[in-house]
C-alpha cells in the first residue's frame, strides 16, 4: 500500500511546523493553546486558532498515511470503557492490535451484542485480515458477536491479564477527557 503525498498549498507556515504542531497536539495531552505557547517558545508566532484547524484538516490524512504504511497484526485485543457525553453514558469501544496500536474506535450508546459486533465488522473490513486470535474481557456481547460472525475458534475470553493491552489504551483517553474537563459530543471522544 502506497503512502499518499500531502499537499501543504497555501499555507504561510512550512511543512514542518504543521507538521510538529499536529504532532504535539495528537501525542500528547496538549490544549490547542498549549500548542501555540510551544510554538511561540521555538520562535513560531501562530495561533490556536490556526492549529486547531490544522489538526483537524491534517490529522485525518496522518492518520491514514499510518494505517496504510504500518503492517497489519493479527491478534487483536477488544475492550469497552465508559466515558460521559454531554452528561450521557456512552461506551467508546477499542481495538488494539498485539503491539499496543489503536485498530478502531467506536462510541455507542449501548453495550451489548449489536455494538460488539459492529465493531467486530468495521475491523474486519478496515484491516482486511481475519485475526489469529481476538482477546476480550468476559462480557458476554464479544462471545455472541464472535459466533455470529464464525470467528468462535479465535475468541479467547480472557480476565484482565489477557487483555491489558487493549486496558491499557484507554488511559490517553482518561488524560484527555480529563484536560478537556469532559467530553462534549461524540467526536471529541
Amino acid at each position: 500500500m502506497s503512502v499518499n503525498p500531502i499537499s501543504y498549498k497555501r499555507h504561510r507556515f512550512p511543512p514542518d511546523v504543521i507538521r510538529q504542531a499536529v504532532w504535539l497536539y495528537f501525542r500528547f495531552t496538549l490544549s490547542f493553546r498549549d500548542v501555540e505557547e510551544m510554538l511561540a517558545q521555538r520562535g513560531v508566532d501562530v495561533s490556536y486558532e490556526t492549529v486547531r484547524c490544522w489538526t483537524l484538516k491534517f490529522g485525518q490524512l496522518f492518520a491514514q498515511n499510518l494505517r496504510r504504511s504500518r503492517c497489519c497484526s493479527s491478534h487483536w485485543n477488544l475492550d469497552e470503557v465508559f466515558v460521559k457525553i454531554r452528561g450521557r453514558q456512552m461506551y467508546l469501544w477499542r481495538a488494539v492490535d498485539d503491539e499496543g496500536e489503536v485498530l478502531d474506535v467506536l462510541v455507542q450508546r449501548r453495550r451489548n451484542k449489536g455494538a460488539a459486533e459492529k465493531l467486530l465488522r468495521k475491523l474486519l473490513k478496515n484491516q482486511g485480515i481475519h485475526p489469529e486470535t481476538i482477546t476480550t474481557d468476559k462480557l458476554p456481547s464479544y462471545g455472541a458477536a464472535v459466533k455470529d460472525l464464525n470467528l468462535e475458534g479465535r475468541h479467547k475470553p480472557g480476565g484482565m491479564r489477557e487483555n491489558n493491552r487493549a486496558e491499557n489504551s484507554h488511559l490517553p483517553i482518561r488524560r484527555r477527557e480529563r484536560k478537556m474537563q469532559r467530553f462534549k459530543s461524540q467526536g471529541s471522544a
